[in-house]
């Protein structure tokens, strides 16, 4: 046994880890019951069993094939999104969609269906998996794909790592001419502007995105960012090299004794923020790195949130009501006092969910991280629930750490046409929590 925290660094309780390897000779979960656990960057409890079983996946670190003609990758559910990059990009061949860090697993990417910054035009994650390869607590191996097992690939993808262990994955890389992006910033200081900057932006822009100032409820200021793939003609007549640029590096290395975020700090930085980058407004060049992962540049960032950690708090809401919702969940959190400099908001396209539990729907999404601040910011959280629940929206169960029970039921209306296809076997703190079991 031996103590294991998510990313958000609530807190960490003793679990048996098991590694897992050699996914084409696995035919065990051993101690069961368990869930599967990657690197260990969801935010809240998904991953997550205190007292019990993790198999650890990360061992299943295999490419197994990969067809350049068409793009299609086969590997072992343990192989990191970072390496999958790294040795395709400058082959020519990317991730469709990829979420704020390269650090999450094949599996842990399918099991929480993640978004990326270009949901309008290619989904989520799980829309690109062709098929999988898992294991159930019974002994099953079962080679899943939607021809064969319709019902349970819709429950395995944003299933939560809960409908058995994906030991391999087969996904669809889309090609590009460039490692490179053309990106344009704007900024804007009402939530009337972000809107209609980024209807705007949906036709001719791919990636869509805007960092928003929290703590500006009568403003609403921000930052939008739009941007496309660099053509392999345009990237040669700028000079950039397909090289990935060499980041300085940058280290948390230790746990201050309070959170380096407070209600001091977040306004100074968010108005250097909006301030540096409406100056830098307009056109650039920029490496795909920095503008997918920007927080991958520095390692460990989490423990600057102190010793007590800190929650994520993500949303979605129909678009229907998406400007007046957003509006009142600014609000709510402008005074509450309690505040995020990473704050984004973007809007999700028309596109289906792929699983009964996938996150991503129809509508605009709010994310926040704030400092934990024990009763009060649990009290804050219940009056944005209830702004979410009155929307018909839903929270980001990949990255939470308190969702009721209730709360999670009424998001996923569908739940219980993926409850029948649950492995008895398998179970997670946020299982427990939200599904009862």
């Amino acid at each position: 046994m031996r103590p294991v925290s998510a990313w958000g660094r609530l807190d960490a309780h003793p679990h048996r880890v098991l590694p897992l390897t050699e996914s084409q000779s696995l035919t065990t979960l051993p101690q069961a019951p368990g869930v599967a656990h990657g690197m260990g960057r969801s935010y809240g409890d998904v991953a997550l069993n205190p007292g019990g079983t993790l198999w650890l996946t990360t061992g299943l670190d295999r490419f197994i094939a990969f067809d350049p003609d068409t793009g299609v990758l086969h590997a072992e559910a343990g192989v990191l999104l970072r390496d999958i990059q790294r040795l395709f990009a400058p082959r020519g061949w990317m991730l469709p969609v990829t979420p704020g860090t390269q650090f999450v697993t094949l599996g842990g990417a399918i099991a929480n269906d993640v978004h990326g910054k270009n949901h309008h035009v290619m989904g989520c994650f799980g829309d690109h998996v062709q098929s999988l390869v898992l294991l159930r607590t019974d002994g099953q191996r079962l080679a899943v794909d939607r021809a064969s097992h319709p019902d349970l690939m819709r429950a395995t993808i944003g299933g939560l790592g809960l409908t058995g262990v994906i030991l391999e994955a087969t996904v669809r890389l889309r090609p590009v001419d460039s490692t490179w992006l053309h990106v344009e910033s704007e900024p804007y200081t009402s939530l009337d502007d972000y809107f209609v900057l980024d209807a705007a932006a949906q036709a001719d822009w791919e990636y869509t995105v805007s960092w928003i100032d929290c703590l500006s409820a009568r403003s609403a200021r921000g930052i939008f960012f739009r941007a496309n793939h660099a053509r392999r003609e345009q990237a040669q007549a700028a000079g950039l090299s397909e090289r990935a640029p060499s980041p300085r590096a940058r280290s948390m290395p230790l746990v201050p004794p309070v959170s380096l975020v407070n209600a001091l700090s977040l306004r100074a930085f968010n108005s250097a923020y909006f301030h540096w980058h409406a100056r830098r407004r307009g056109a650039q060049w920029q490496h795909h790195q920095p503008f997918f992962y920007p927080l991958d540049q520095v390692q460990h960032w989490s423990r600057m949130y102190g010793p007590r950690g800190f929650y994520q708090y993500q949303c979605v809401v129909p678009a229907s009501v998406g400007r007046d919702a957003t509006a009142a969940l600014l609000q709510q959190i402008a005074r509450s006092g309690q505040g995020s400099f990473l704050a984004v908001l973007k809007t999700f396209g028309a596109c289906a969910p792929a699983g009964w539990l996938s996150f991503a729907m129809p509508g605009v999404t709010l994310a926040l991280d704030f400092p934990n601040r024990g009763e009060d910011t649990l009290r804050l959280f219940d009056a944005l629930d209830a702004i979410v629940r009155e929307a018909g929206g839903r929270l980001y169960a990949a990255k939470d750490a308190r969702m009721s029970r209730d709360m999670f039921e009424a998001g996923y209306p569908e739940h219980p046409g993926f409850n029948a296809w649950r492995d008895p076997g398998l179970s997670s703190a946020l299982s427990r929590r939200c599904m009862g079991w």
